[in-house]
């Protein structure tokens, strides 16, 4: 194929320094007049979010104290007798165990950001690297322990992570190249660390409280389907709690980010006073409902995305299987123009709807090329790597002792256990992702941006932005003529 109609990145520059470039002055007139209009955006799911606080921590309150120091204190084991399998316990004895991996996490969570700086790279190529091993090790053991259903849902992972990393080994040096500037960015703002550590102290007294009322249902007298479903219920909560938390995180990261870029450098004598705390101020009140709503569903979407593009990178030239992976594939991309991680970015800066932001991103991303680079980097994939290891470690430590002292209930605890180390580890990685898209955004709506802070790196993401623009061309030319090629031989025979 002919590339000479591709332009360098050198004259891709030149071009838009003509047009797309200019907008650097006028992103932080705009960005400042729909700071000082701000309205509030998604209160429905504001609302929803804080019922479910309330009403949640009412619940875990009664269902800990419940067994606090003496066995069913509220009488609610007449609404249960049903179901009652088991010999009650107390929640002080299975309460020490979340305590563990409070602590496990949080030390986990305190190490990614104390070496952010220095070792964060090689952390995230372990986690890539060893999560399988890792996963694959658990499922013996789980098999090993007549843990039938544990043994094969490790195993699925394990396979999963495995040839998803086969799938996108090619990826991971621009990946990791974009991870190590996110950090170098992030490192540069010890403020945003600050946040970060703040927000980690939240989510632990909300976990003592979880882990409380998550505690008196492991040590209730009832069967073990009716303990699973209450702990399962619990985790959708604590998920979505988490997620809540971390793109607060985020959109704070974001803004910061956004606000030094545009202003030349947190030295800039034109960044506003007080940008931080204006930042937090705008995540935690008009912008709050639309990071409830999109944490809801952005962490499943891009995960299925993920997993979709690396299987349809490896299918070869099936054409019936492809045919399937595509219409889950398109489907998928019209989901993720409405719900991609991206909208925090834009919900930070111009203080859009979730919804909205997400479109506009997209679409910012779609005129201007980036999503090809988007659709390369997997620097989400790799951070939640490490997120989901760290998880592992935190069950890991907890489902042991409890194992040790009761093999029935290691597993509720472990699983449980795992979901409270994600969740503090993913507060702390959430600055590095938050970094990542913003960087992004940054390139898309001016790449001078990304020039003035790093003209080395500058010119290596044009590089590869020409690169995978020009790959995706050859593709699409390739599918057109494998098409015309198929309508013709149709049409020799029927004639």
């Amino acid at each position: 194929m002919d590339t000479s109609s591709f332009p360098s990145p050198s004259l891709v520059t030149t071009d838009q320094n003509d047009g797309q470039y200019k907008r650097s002055g006028s992103t932080s007139g705009a960005m400042a007049k729909d700071q000082s209009r701000r309205r509030w955006h998604d209160v429905f799911w504001l609302g929803i979010f804080v019922t479910h606080l309330i009403g949640l921590g009412f619940v875990l309150g009664v269902l800990g104290l419940n067994r606090f120091k003496k066995k069913n204190r509220l009488d609610i084991d007449k609404y249960t007798y049903r179901f009652m399998e088991n010999e009650a316990g107390l929640t002080e004895d299975y309460w020490p165990l979340y305590a563990v991996a409070g602590g496990v996490g949080t030390v986990l969570g305190c190490s990614w950001l104390l070496l952010l700086g220095s070792r964060a790279t090689d952390m995230m190529k372990v986690s890539v690297h060893i999560l399988t091993t890792y996963l694959a090790v658990i499922s013996v053991l789980c098999f090993w322990a007549h843990q039938f259903f544990w043994g094969v849902a490790f195993a699925i992972g394990a396979a999963l992570q495995f040839l998803y990393v086969i799938s996108v080994i090619d990826r991971l040096p621009f990946t990791m190249l974009v991870l190590q500037k996110a950090v170098k960015m992030v490192w540069n703002l010890p403020e945003v660390l600050r946040v970060a550590y703040a927000f980690m102290v939240v989510v632990l007294l909300w976990m003592a409280l979880w882990s409380f009322g998550a505690a008196g249902v492991v040590a209730s007298s009832m069967g073990d389907g009716g303990r699973w479903w209450l702990l399962v219920v619990l985790s959708i909560s604590l998920f979505w709690t988490g997620a809540v938390l971390c793109n607060t995180v985020h959109v704070v990261v974001s803004g910061m980010v956004f606000v030094v870029s545009i202003h030349g450098g947190r030295d800039g004598a034109s960044i506003p006073a007080n940008s931080l705390l204006k930042t937090l101020q705008y995540a935690l009140t008009t912008s709050f409902g639309s990071i409830c709503y999109g944490s809801l569903f952005t962490a499943a979407i891009r995960t299925l995305r993920w997993e979709i593009r690396g299987l349809r990178s490896k299918i070869g030239k099936n054409e019936c299987l492809l045919c399937c992976v595509d219409f889950l594939f398109h489907l998928v991309e019209t989901l993720v123009r409405f719900f991609n991680k991206y909208a925090y970015v834009q919900i930070a800066v111009y203080g859009k709807s979730f919804n909205r932001s997400a479109r506009d991103a997209w679409e910012l991303f779609q005129s201007t090329g980036v999503e090809a680079l988007v659709a390369y980097d997997c620097s989400g994939a790799v951070l939640l790597m490490g997120t989901i290891f760290s998880g592992l470690i935190t069950g890991t430590c907890s489902g042991v002792w409890a194992w040790i002292k009761w093999s029935d209930r290691a597993f509720m605890i472990g699983s449980t256990s795992m979901l409270m180390g994600m969740v503090l580890v993913g507060v702390a990685l959430v600055v590095v992702e938050s970094a990542v898209t913003s960087i992004y955004i940054c390139y898309a709506e001016d790449p001078l941006l990304i020039h003035r802070w790093d003209p080395e790196f500058f010119n290596q993401i044009s590089e590869t932005l020409h690169q995978r623009l020009k790959h995706r061309s050859a593709r699409d030319a390739k599918e057109v003529l494998n098409h015309n090629q198929l309508d013709a031989l149709q049409e020799n025979g029927s004639i």
